[in-house]
This record gives C-alpha cells, structure tokens and sequence, in this order.
C-alpha cells in the first residue's frame, strides 16, 4: 500500500503500548522488519478508515476485493487489521459487537480424559479420534520440500492446520451446547513433549483444543474446570478400587475388568468418569498439581 494514514500509526502505537503494558517492560522487539525471522504482514485500522464499495472495500484510497463479502452485510465492524499469513495471502480481520444467548445445557456435567489414542474421551462414551491432520500431509511435504517448492509446503502446512482446527472447533462446539458442567483433565503436555509420542502430541494439539473449551464455555455461560488426572485410568468408576493396567505395557490394554466388583471398563472413558467424580469431591485445580499436593 502506497500511503499510510495517520490512524493506522496510531493504531500500531496503540497496540504497542498495550503489549508493553503487558510484559511491563519499557522497550520491546515487538516486530521485527528484516531477516530470515522478519514478522508476517500487518496493517491495523480504525473503523472509519474501512469503507464499503460494493463486493469490495477501500482503504487509504485503494480498492481491495473480498472474498466471501456476502459475510459483510448487515455488519457495523469497530476496528480490525489486514494480516497477512505465512503463504503469503492476507486476510481481512474486523472486531464486530454480537448478541450473546444463553441456551440452556440439555445434560448437567460431563468428564473429558484427553489422550492421543483418542484425542478426547467424554464420560459418556463419545470419541475424537485422533486426525492424522499432519501425519496424512507428511510424505507430500516432505517431497515438495526436497524439491525446493516452499511455498507449496507452506500451502500443505496451512491445510493441516486448518483441517486441525475445524475438527477441534467442532467437538468443542458439540461439548459445549450439550453440557452445563465441563471438567478436563490436567494432561501434562510440557513432559510428553520431551517423549517419543511427541510428533502425536504437536499434531493433536490438545492444549488448542483445551482452549476452544475454556473461552466457549465462558461465552455460552458454562462452568469449566480443570482438575488432577493422578491414576484416574487404572481406578474402578464403580467401586473405586485401583485395579486396572498400570505400568507402560498397562497402556496396550484398552478394556479391563475390575477383580473386586467385576465391572468392565473401557480405559479411556473410565478416565473420563472418574475425572467427573474428581471434580465434585474436590476443588478444580491448574496445572498438573501431584497427589500429594493436592492433599496438602
């Protein structure tokens, strides 16, 4: 863009200040403008800056086609930015003011046991299997990046992460009409990263998938809450007893029967229901707290 008004410099000097505040410190390497390491494109506005023209808008006396400009009817935006993204392309993002609705949860409180044989386990049996959002892209990848085609590897990147994040918005949407009560477990992400099930984990992303939660469950009036996972697989849901598989050969065996009661479990959601006892008996926690911390 050939000329930057002064709104937009205003906009940037905003937007510094607040991540100054932020980090509270006096002088930040907020962005950086050259190097193989240089920041991705981003141009920030004010409302008044963003004009419609039909199918298309104007800014600082350019006229900018959009996509999909069906979405931008009816809407009063307050500020936003164009951004660009690692491919190249750049987006248009505005802040727009929406009505919330609080809907009434059909079902009371539900238990999630996050994993990477299945992403995530609900105390009622329902399933997210593990996508394979990377894994299935891995050979393309690989093959355009041997060839040199960086921007097509990027093109690849930007699909997994896409097909990724629909498939995490989708479940936590699900979740999140259908339960008042949602409890998950305090997977340790920081320890399996150093593990070799540590590609699994990345192409997962279960700390996203823990964030699409919390904030939905914010805006849609629900109570989130995180409490201790400590032996939750290897305890009976039904009598309490610790009788399952233990051990990292325990973790092949995925249903197993309890000696004392005789009931039949399947690992992944027994985690989940004793991860909803957990959370009535004692208060939610952060992190991933010991046994003997929580005691305390």
């Amino acid at each position: 863009m050939a000329r930057i008004g002064a709104d937009t410099i205003q906009r940037v000097n905003c937007e510094y200040a607040a991540k100054r505040r932020q980090s509270k410190r006096t002088k930040l390497r907020w962005r950086v403008s050259v190097g193989p390491r240089r920041s991705l494109g981003w141009v920030p506005f004010k409302a008044t800056t963003l004009r419609r023209a039909g199918r298309a808008v104007r800014f600082s006396g350019k006229t900018i086609r959009v996509f999909e400009a069906e979405r931008l009817a009816g809407l009063r935006w307050h500020q936003g930015c164009f951004s660009q993204d690692a491919v190249g392309d750049w987006w248009l993002c505005l802040l727009v003011r929406v009505a919330e609705t609080e809907v009434p949860a059909p079902c009371s409180a539900v238990g999630i046991d996050l994993g990477l044989k299945s992403l995530a386990c609900t105390s009622d049996g329902d399933r997210l299997d593990q996508g394979r959002f990377y894994r299935d892209l891995e050979r393309k990848i690989a093959q355009v990046q041997r060839h040199g085609h960086r921007r097509q590897a990027k093109r690849l990147h930007r699909r997994a992460a896409n097909r990724r994040r629909d498939a995490l918005h989708k479940f936590s949407r699900k979740i999140v009409n259908r339960y008042q009560h949602i409890v998950v477990g305090d997977m340790s992400i920081i320890k399996l990263r150093k593990t070799r099930a540590a590609k699994a984990l990345f192409d997962s992303s279960l700390g996203m998938l823990k964030n699409f939660l919390e904030y939905k469950s914010q805006q849609a009036a629900r109570s989130f809450s995180v409490v201790s996972e400590n032996a939750t697989s290897v305890t009976c849901s039904s009598c309490g007893c610790p009788t399952g598989p233990r051990g990292v050969n325990g973790l092949i065996v995925r249903r197993w029967v309890c000696v004392r009661c005789g009931e039949r479990h399947d690992r992944d959601v027994d985690a989940a229901r004793n991860i909803l006892r957990r959370a009535q008996a004692w208060a939610p926690v952060r992190g991933n707290e010991s046994s003997s911390e929580m005691a305390a």
